[in-house]
């Protein structure tokens, strides 16, 4: 019994002892492959700061000086200067239609006929009415006259006379009342056919031939100018009271002013227009002021209900700072633009934005005249790094002081 507790102990004994060598070998492995992995590490390290140390490539620009007009956009629509809807003057069947939806027509052009035969028997029974009234007159001027010539001669009374005449002036009274109903049926007969009040434009929701219209109430279809167009836009207060100070400071008013505006599609207008018409009082609902500006449309390009960019001159700011917008950083409360230093060493400088002015901002402080500031490549940058700097006009990128700028991009900036 002793000696099989011993030989228990001895296997226990070998068994620990295999187990320890083999956590010294695993143990060995996992240094060797922290070893390694620093190695590795160190290495990487040493390959980013080697690629570190070469210069950046960047594109920058010369930042701008020049006098700067503001000017500020609303959004606008095209309304039509006139726009009539056309309403029959007489009831009927209309009969005949004389143009196609959309056509353009001039003033004092045939659009519809109505059916006209129960005017053309009003015209012919007027007519009839008023002949026979001026056959009665005709007949009692002839007795008058008659019974004046005995009244002369003594032949008849006096009262016979006075009755006569008042018989005249009463068939006069007739004839007159019978020429205006026969006026009247003319010009109801005149109306079957409807003319354009105005030259214009017709939309395509016309009557089609074989409806009923109702003198007065029955929409024919609608007639609308296309030279000159209003442009309608709204204002803010605020920018109202901005607008006319500026206008008070050039000796002008609002009537004065000139409005250009862009079209959906980003083309410029080509023909500059006024500003014609302010609402007496702003609205009780947007606190804006609505506004219309007066454009020529010679070529019918500008169509009602179209929507475009409108732009107000403003004042000009003097010798202006200018650095296009894509330069702008912006992180956390900072902002700030990249300059090419010297050495061509980046250089962070903070700044103060001013207004938007198309592809650019106005800086108010950080930057002076002549500085390169960077505007491509900026993603890759640190202050005091090397760059590799290529100069830039602002018309190979695109910018510009335009409202609707279009700017290049490339694939990183």
């Amino acid at each position: 019994m002793e000696h099989t507790f011993i030989a228990v102990l001895r296997d226990l004994r070998r068994y620990f002892i295999l187990f320890l060598e083999e956590k010294k070998k695993r143990l060995g492995m996992a240094m060797a492959g922290l070893l390694a992995a620093g190695l590795l590490l160190a290495g990487c390290g040493g390959s980013e700061q080697g690629a570190a140390g070469k210069a950046v490539a960047v594109k920058a620009v010369t930042v701008l000086q020049q006098n700067t007009p503001l000017s500020s956009e609303y959004a606008g629509q095209v309304r039509g200067f006139d726009e009539v809807k056309i309403l029959p003057r007489v009831s009927g069947t209309i009969m005949e239609k004389f143009f196609t939806g959309g056509q353009f027509v001039q003033e004092g052009e045939a659009l519809y006929r109505i059916d006209s035969r129960q005017y053309e028997s009003a015209v012919l029974s007027a007519r009839a009415t008023l002949a026979q009234s001026e056959a009665t007159l005709n007949n009692a001027q002839i007795d008058l006259q008659r019974d004046e010539e005995l009244l002369a001669s003594a032949a008849i009374a006096e009262q016979t006379v006075t009755t006569q005449r008042a018989r005249v002036h009463e068939y006069e009274a007739m004839v007159a009342a019978n020429a205006a109903l026969l006026k009247r049926a003319q010009e109801n007969l005149d109306d079957t056919t409807v003319y354009a009040p105005l030259s214009g434009r017709l939309d395509v929701n016309d009557v089609a031939v074989g409806t009923y219209a109702n003198a007065g109430q029955t929409a024919l279809v609608t007639i609308g100018s296309v030279d000159p167009v209003y442009v309608q836009f709204s204002i803010s207060e605020t920018q109202y009271l901005a607008f006319m100070h500026l206008q008070e400071l050039n000796s002008g008013n609002m009537e004065n002013a000139t409005v250009s505006i862009t079209l959906s599609n980003g083309q410029e207008y080509p023909i500059m227009g006024k500003l014609v018409q302010a609402d007496r009082a702003l609205s009780s609902n947007t606190g804006t002021l609505t506004v219309k500006a007066l454009f020529r449309n010679p070529n019918g390009m500008l169509l009602p209900g179209m929507f475009a960019r409108v732009r107000l001159g403003g004042e000009v700011v003097p010798n202006a700072l200018l650095v296009p917008q894509r330069a702008i950083q912006q992180v956390l409360n900072k902002t700030f633009v990249i300059v090419v230093g010297p050495d061509n060493k980046s250089e962070t400088r903070n700044v103060e934005l001013g207004e938007k002015i198309g592809s650019y901002y106005i800086i108010r402080s950080g930057v002076n005249a002549g500085e390169a500031v960077v505007v491509e490549g900026l993603t890759k940058l640190q202050a005091g790094m090397d760059m590799n700097v290529t100069m830039v006009t602002p018309e190979e990128m695109g910018f510009t002081l335009d409202a609707a700028p279009t700017e290049k991009t490339t694939a990183q900036s």
